[in-house]
C-alpha cells in the first residue's frame, strides 16, 4: 500500500474537511493508500507546506496560487504544480473589527496589517488600498503565523487577512464582528486558494498513485456536500481546543457550494489562472514569463 503525506496549510479547519473523511471513511484504503496528514502546529510552521514539498519532506502541500509562481521563479527555481483546487470561489476577504473606523480598505492608511509573509501579500493588499482610492500606505507587521488572528482581535493589530468561511464563522461565537472586504470587489482578480501542490517532477512516475489520491479526496468532499451532519462529526475532534467554539455546521454550509459539481471536484479554469498571473505582472508584482499551463494539471481529476 502506497503512503502519502499532505502537509495541510493551517490546522484542521473546514477546508480541509474532504479529506479527514476520505481517511476515516476508507476512501484511501479502498484505492490502496495510506495518507499520512500534518498540520503546521507540528513544527509551528517552520517550514511552509510547499518547502516540505521541495525539501521531499511530504508528498503534497495545500498553498495559495501565488505559491506554485514563486517556487517555479525563484533563483533556484523548484517545479511546484497544482494538481487540484480545493474551492472554486475565493473565500478569503482581508478584515478589520467592525468597530474600528475602517469603513473600506482606503482607510487602511496609516494603519497596521498582519500578514503571513507571502510573496505577493502584502502587495495585493496595499494595491486593494490603490484601488479604493487611497495610497497603499499600510504599516506591515510579520507576527508568528498561527498567531495573527488572534492580534486583529486582541487589537494589537488593525487588519489580515483570513477566510470568512472560517475565522468568520468563527468571531460570532466569540461575540465579536468584523467588517470585511473581498477582492473581487476591488477589482483584484484573485486565483485559486488553497491549491493541492506537489513537485511536478514526480507527476509522471506517481500518476496512478496521485490519481488515486484525487479519487478518494474527491468523495470525501462529496461526502461531506451529501452528509453534513455526519462530516463535522468527523472533523471536530481534529479542530484545535480553541476553535471547537465554531459552528461547523455554519461553515460547512458557507463552504459546500464551492467544493465543485459533482465529478468536477478539483478542476482549475486555465483562464482564471492566466488573469490573476497578467493582473501580477501588470501591477508589478511579477516580472517572469512563466506560463499558467505550467502552473497547474487537471489530468489527474
Amino acid at each position: 500500500m502506497n503512503t502519502l503525506h499532505l502537509a495541510l496549510d493551517w490546522t484542521p479547519n473546514i477546508n480541509h474537511i474532504g479529506f479527514f473523511i476520505a481517511q476515516a471513511q476508507g476512501f484511501y484504503a479502498d484505492q490502496g493508500i495510506q495518507v499520512k496528514i500534518s498540520d503546521p502546529s507540528s513544527d509551528d510552521y517552520s517550514l511552509t507546506p510547499a518547502k516540505k514539498v521541495e525539501l521531499g519532506k511530504a508528498d503534497f502541500a495545500l498553498c495559495p496560487t501565488e505559491s506554485l509562481i514563486s517556487y517555479q521563479t525563484k533563483k533556484e527555481a523548484f517545479p511546484l504544480k497544482a494538481i487540484a483546487a480545493i474551492l472554486q470561489e475565493d473565500l478569503s476577504a482581508i478584515v478589520v473589527r467592525k468597530e474600528s473606523q475602517i469603513q473600506s480598505p482606503k482607510d487602511l492608511d496609516g494603519k497596521t496589517y498582519a500578514s503571513y509573509e507571502a510573496r505577493y501579500e502584502d502587495g495585493i493588499v496595499q494595491q486593494m488600498i490603490k484601488n479604493d482610492g487611497g495610497k497603499g500606505d499600510i504599516e506591515v507587521i510579520y507576527p508568528e503565523k498561527l498567531g495573527i488572528w488572534n492580534t486583529v482581535l486582541s487589537e494589537e493589530y488593525d487588519s489580515t487577512w483570513v477566510f470568512m468561511n472560517w475565522e468568520g464563522v468563527q468571531v460570532k461565537s466569540l461575540g465579536a464582528a468584523l467588517r470585511s472586504f473581498r477582492l473581487a470587489d476591488y477589482h483584484i482578480p484573485y486565483s485559486f486558494s488553497p491549491v493541492l501542490a506537489c513537485n511536478g517532477d514526480q507527476i509522471e512516475e506517481n500518476k496512478n498513485a496521485f490519481r488515486s489520491f484525487l479519487k478518494a479526496t474527491a468523495m470525501g468532499f462529496q461526502y461531506a456536500k451529501d452528509n453534513p451532519e455526519e462530516a463535522v462529526k468527523i472533523l471536530q475532534p481534529l479542530v484545535p481546543e480553541h476553535e471547537q467554539n465554531i459552528d461547523l455546521l455554519e461553515a460547512l454550509r458557507l463552504t459546500a457550494p464551492h467544493f465543485g459539481k459533482e465529478g468536477d471536484w478539483g478542476k482549475m479554469d486555465p483562464k482564471r489562472v492566466e488573469i490573476f498571473l497578467s493582473w501580477l505582472r501588470e501591477k508589478g508584482l511579477e516580472a517572469s514569463q512563466v506560463l499558467a499551463r505550467d502552473l497547474f494539471t487537471n489530468e489527474l481529476i
